[in-house]
């Protein structure tokens, strides 16, 4: 089952399922490295064979500027769980708001898929799994270092934040890994911290005046 877009200002891809934009209006790579690269402790944390779990693939964006900030030596492994993909034109239309990405969203692109697919270039082997989250997360045989929780917002998409899917989030969460959300909702963090997680608030992106960041203990 795939999204259904409307654009603002023609670069912004607003989801009419969930009524809740892909990134954030002001300046979505700036948000992505606020959010889930400096949330999680990145890139200084990275090191060869170093795992991110993504809930909510969207148009790569997040994927892509991890790839950009890991430098090596070794790979990035990325694993993402999408419910319902975009197209790869709509994904091209989006990330062209990002030059700076171009030469690694040309690969991806060529590799997009809607349908679960592998990617695989220097420095990093991506899967993205799609699917519900609720049954996906639950089959995945993998571990995270580190998740990228960037579902939509929980009040819209109610699904992707439930305790059960967040308690696998922690199950599949190495000792030590971390996570990252741009979401603060009590009831988020409070699922977190049942999954095992030590949540902290901490100031969000722009607009967003907190989001919420843990290590798994």
């Amino acid at each position: 089952m795939t999204d259904q877009l409307n654009w603002r200002d023609g670069a912004v891809p607003v989801s009419t399922r969930f009524d809740d934009p892909y990134f954030s209006l002001d300046n979505g790579l700036a948000e992505t490295r606020h959010v889930f690269l400096q949330g999680n402790g990145l890139p200084k944390r990275f090191h060869d064979g170093f795992h991110i779990a993504e809930l909510g693939f969207g148009t790569g964006l997040n994927l892509l500027t991890a790839w950009q900030a890991f430098e090596g030596p070794g790979r990035l492994y990325f694993s993402s769980f999408e419910a319902f993909p975009i197209t790869r034109e709509e994904a091209e239309q989006a990330l062209a708001a990002f030059p700076e990405l171009a030469a690694r969203a040309a690969p991806l692109l060529s590799a997009w898929s809607q349908d679960s697919f592998v990617f695989e270039a220097d420095g990093l082997r991506a899967e993205v799994i799609m699917g519900d989250a609720n049954e996906t997360v639950a089959d995945w045989d993998g571990n995270s270092d580190a998740w990228f929780l960037d579902g939509f917002s929980p009040a819209k998409n109610p699904e992707l934040w439930n305790d059960t899917l967040l308690a696998r989030v922690g199950a599949h969460t190495r000792t030590g890994g971390t996570f990252a959300t741009y979401t603060a909702a009590g009831h988020v963090r409070r699922a977190l911290d049942a999954a095992g997680f030590e949540v902290t608030r901490v100031p969000g992106f722009g607009r967003k005046r907190h989001m919420s960041v843990g290590v798994k203990r």
